[in-house]
């Protein structure tokens, strides 16, 4: 008996040493599956987020269309308003900007600091406008802002150029002579009556210091008095307030392009578009293709990734480009039956050469493909003629390796951003990217008097393009390397504080680069008509021919790439 007690003892105690061991095992969720079984999600009641949209206001269009064609009659945009109807325990939804508007008859005001002795201003602190919203710990070293010195004056007179009371004695030829020797240009100058005194009008041509140059000649015995060439604005009763583009256009005011077409708009600047066809009848390009060149010799109309490229640069009905008054030489490249584009390098190869061959000062380039050594040679040939090489970076995504035309050091690659300033997601990363610029939901002309909304780093660099348009024109001798170099100095930056991989150097800023840029009077007036040769095309023709460029495969209206390649970019 007593070792059958002794054995319901043990048994009792080993049933109950594994249940605490089961017991314990579950607490320490040896069985993770069946212990996540056991625990329940607590109830919590939440308000709905969704708000109260009013049947009365027309809903905004999908920012999820991408390259779709479609009908936009020329009445006024209607932009809903969603009320916010949540608690004060939830976050209310992001509510979209009002679109920018910025009026050039506004005469600078500032503080007692900031103003001269006769009370004018001489700089000013930035007061909003289009500036960057992030903390100032990043803007260092980035050479951006507007509160320059330079930056005031050219707001309240035209910049480098002087009104100036001359010897009446002196003839045209003497006045020129008396402008030489200072380093300026007699633009104009006559006898007024009305205050018995000569004045003439004159620029300095040669880059010195304004301030400099103005001690100099007034202290000419031939010159009277200097002064600037102030600006003036008509004023109404009632302010209006003028505006670019369309509402739904946001890039305008990221690019801060209202402000830098105060000073610039790309007249006299020619721009290559290396892709598919352009209808050059929209209204929104009207008589802004100079010339046409296909190098697929076919018949294929017009296509809509083309006809947007060459809106984002030069429209100016409706929308607003980024320089509307630039021309385009429209060089068609890609074609195909099923509504995509494909082209070759040798098809590339001859766009190129015609573009170098025909005047084109930049060339826009939103395809992209493998490396591929003539495309090399035919890149370096280009940049060696002193061409402003623009490229997408491409489509493919974060795990893609670099494409090209835009890994090559000769040109500036440029990725896409969206309204809120983040990374398009399909864009490629990379060190050889250089600058960002909207990309995502960007409105543009369609064929056929159409519009369309679409996305994709294409239209990024297509923007760049025409921002290095403004630059142009401001100094028509500008180096691209110079030119590379002020885009990138004075771009917003974005992301991670310097360089990154994403966005470059930043968010290309418009305004702030054609600032950077002192105007030079020596821009020639390009003839109106026929052919759109540099002057110095001429002595171009004794260098080598230029090579190709690169074979793409991608230039679809939802901008989506479907190369793959192992080729890395050569270093920066």
């Amino acid at each position: 008996m007593t070792g059958k007690s002794e054995s319901r003892v043990r048994a009792g105690a080993y049933a109950s040493s594994v249940g605490a061991a089961l017991l314990i095992a579950a607490c320490l969720g040896v069985e993770v599956a069946q212990a996540q079984a056991i625990m329940r999600t607590p109830t919590i009641s939440v308000p709905s987020r969704t708000p109260t949209v009013s049947p009365s206001i027309a809903p905004r269009v999908s920012p999820n269309i991408a390259a779709r064609a479609v009908n936009v009659g020329t009445g006024p945009r209607t932009i809903a308003t969603i009320p916010n109807t949540t608690t004060s325990r939830i976050r209310p939804p992001t509510t979209v900007l009002p679109y920018a508007r910025y009026s050039p008859n506004l005469y600078p005001a500032c503080t007692a600091p900031y103003r001269d002795a006769g009370g004018e201003c001489l700089a000013q602190p930035s007061a909003g406008g289009g500036g960057s919203a992030k903390p100032g710990k990043k803007s260092a070293g980035k050479g951006r802002g507007d509160a320059t010195p330079a930056a005031a004056a050219n707001l309240r007179s035209f910049a480098n150029e002087f009104v100036a009371e001359i010897d009446g004695t002196l003839s045209p030829g003497d006045a020129d002579a008396l402008a030489r020797r200072h380093g300026l240009t007699r633009i104009s100058s006559e006898n007024f009556p009305l205050i018995g005194a000569t004045f003439g009008l004159f620029r300095i041509t040669d880059g010195r210091p304004y301030e400099t140059v103005r001690r100099e000649f007034a202290a000419d015995g031939s010159v009277r008095s200097v002064q600037p060439n102030f600006r003036y604005a008509l004023q109404d009763q009632k302010s209006t307030i003028p505006s670019e583009g369309d509402p739904a256009q946001y890039a305008l005011a990221k690019l801060r392009l209202p402000q830098a077409h105060t000073l610039a708009h790309g007249a006299n600047v020619t721009i290559a578009v290396i892709d598919s066809g352009i209808d050059a009848r929209h209204p929104e390009l009207a008589n802004s293709i100079a010339d046409n060149f296909d190098a697929l010799g076919s018949a294929e109309g017009p296509h809509v990734h083309g006809t947007g490229i060459a809106g984002a640069i030069v429209a100016h009905a409706r929308l607003m480009g980024s320089a509307p008054e630039a021309r385009i030489i429209a060089i068609r490249a890609f074609g195909g039956a099923n509504g995509g584009a494909e082209s070759s390098s040798y098809i590339i190869l001859r766009s190129l050469n015609y573009a170098a061959e025909h005047g084109a000062q930049i060339v826009n380039m939103s395809f992209a493909g493998p490396k591929d050594a003539v495309i090399e040679r035919a890149i370096a040939a280009t940049a060696a003629r002193g061409l402003v090489l623009i490229a997408a970076a491409g489509n493919a995504g974060a795990k893609s390796p670099p494409l090209y035309p835009a890994a090559n050091p000769n040109v500036i690659a440029v990725s896409a951003t969206d309204q809120q300033d983040r990374l398009f997601a399909a864009s490629n990363r990379g060190n050889h990217v250089a600058l960002a610029a909207p990309g995502v939901d960007i409105f543009l002309p369609a064929p056929d008097g159409k519009y369309q909304m679409t996305s994709g780093t294409s239209f990024s660099a297509a923007y760049v393009s025409g921002v290095a348009a403004l630059l142009l024109e401001r100094n028509y001798a500008l180096k691209p390397e110079a030119l590379r170099m002020t885009l990138a100095k004075t771009a917003r930056d974005l992301g991670s504080p310097g360089r990154d991989d994403l966005f470059g150097d930043g968010q290309t800023d418009a305004f702030a680069a054609v600032m950077a840029v002192p105007a030079d009077s020596a821009t020639p007036l390009a003839a109106a008509s026929g052919t759109t040769k540099r002057e110095d095309a001429g002595k171009r023709r004794d260098e080598p021919n230029s090579r190709a460029i690169e074979l793409p495969s991608l230039s679809s209206a939802d901008e989506k790439s479907t190369d793959s390649q192992a080729d890395r970019p050569a270093a920066r």
